[in-house]
């Protein structure tokens, strides 16, 4: 194979291989505190536009494709599927940015919201503060999640406590306040790759029949919006409250 197209290659993967660790270490690194959160999106947005100028140069190699082994057509392709995976990650935020209200506070309870106390130290200097948002945002949620509602159920309220507290526990968030005779759990949730830290409050109050409802209020501490994160939370955490308080009855 010609001396070109082989040192086109190993720029190209140099150059997707550097783009893919700047993306992976964008989350983690922010994370952990090695860096800030602007710093970790911009390591994303060099990641992108490394693993396209890599994909571009290795493309390049095209004119001596009849001269290339096979091994500079695997490397070929792995440059341009990480040029694909590193183009992915921001396409899908914007995609899903584009379909839900740019919002970071979802309740079940728009009109009398449950309120946040035992988390509000951990809250101290956030960039959201701990108060609900208001009407429009309210407007907003109900027009993007028109079924988020509260769960009622006939169980009586001391039995819901126990279960919302052990479906906390298996949804991996850290409880910060468990106040049963106040109908209230407070609890923290850090997502999987930038780490961020979520608030989580649920409320009991007595229901119809002698049941209890359920209440809940899931609020992101940084960014303007959290793509649908908090509504897809309140939605997947009730549906499986609902699924083991049935079967308690």
């Amino acid at each position: 194979m010609p001396r070109a197209p082989r040192v086109l290659l190993a720029i190209a993967g140099t150059l997707s291989a550097g783009s893919l660790l700047a993306l992976l270490a964008a989350g983690p690194g922010y994370g952990a505190g090695y860096f800030s959160l602007p710093t970790g999106f911009r390591l994303v947005q060099v990641a992108v536009a490394g693993s396209l100028v890599g994909a571009l140069v290795a493309l390049t190699a095209l004119r001596w494709r009849r001269m290339l082994t096979r091994g500079a057509w695997l490397v070929l392709g792995a440059v341009l599927a990480g040029a694909f995976v590193a183009a992915a990650v921001p396409a899908g935020w914007a995609r899903t940015g584009s379909s839900v209200p740019p919002i970071h506070d979802i309740t079940t309870d728009t009109d009398d919201p449950p309120v946040f106390v035992d988390v509000l130290p951990l809250r101290r200097g956030a960039m959201n503060p701990a108060e609900y948002d208001g009407p429009a945002v309210a407007a907003q949620q109900r027009a993007a999640w028109p079924d988020l509602g509260p769960l009622d159920t006939s169980v009586a309220p001391a039995r819901v406590h126990a279960a919302v507290r052990d479906a906390i526990i298996r949804a991996g968030w850290t409880i910060v306040g468990d106040q049963e005779a106040e109908g209230r759990l407070e609890a923290v949730a850090t997502t999987r790759w930038f780490r961020f830290k979520d608030d989580i409050v649920v409320r009991l109050r007595p229901g119809t029949a002698g049941g209890t409802r359920v209440d809940m209020r899931s609020k992101s501490r940084i960014g303007r919006s959290d793509l649908g994160t908090n509504a897809r939370r309140i939605r997947t955490f009730l549906d499986e409250l609902r699924r083991t308080l049935e079967a308690m009855r």
